[in-house]
């Protein structure tokens, strides 16, 4: 059996957005279910709402799956919602501090960091891009 030389961040990375995706799947499936009820006022903005939240789902996924094969592409989607998530989560400490926000916060920066440690970096550059003249850590070789 081959030894997986994953590291243990990168793990925990694609979790928390697996989490994420999975997350944007239920909200997409309620958004669904309150129009099909009929308790949505604007139906175009949340058929809207709906589609985005499952479209944002499959980025993510397919952003995670990336990260687990070791695709360098799949780092930028997921930092940069990383980022969108933790300034919508300070504006809502603005309306209301909740226990939520506080949690959508703290993923958000545990993704956002594990995603830059050097492991997890190291682990989605392609091997043949290691040795082009400069590491990972950012020295020159």
């Amino acid at each position: 059996m081959i030894a997986d030389r994953r590291p243990g961040l990168l793990r925990a990375v694609c979790l928390f957005v697996l989490l994420e995706a999975v997350a944007f799947v239920g909200l997409g499936a309620a958004l669904v279910v309150g129009l099909v009820a009929g308790s949505s006022v604007l139906p175009a903005a949340t058929v809207f709402l709906a589609v985005f939240a499952l479209g944002v789902a499959a980025v993510l996924a397919a952003s995670a799956r990336g990260l687990w094969r070791g695709r360098r592409w799949a780092r930028s989607p997921v930092m940069t919602w990383q980022i969108m998530l933790v300034v919508l989560a300070l504006g809502w400490f603005g309306v209301e501090a909740s226990w939520w926000s506080a949690v959508v916060v703290g993923i958000a920066l545990l993704t956002a960091g594990g995603l830059l440690m050097p492991s997890v970096v190291a682990a989605t550059v392609p091997p043949d891009a290691r040795g082009a003249g400069v590491r990972p850590d950012g020295e020159a070789t």
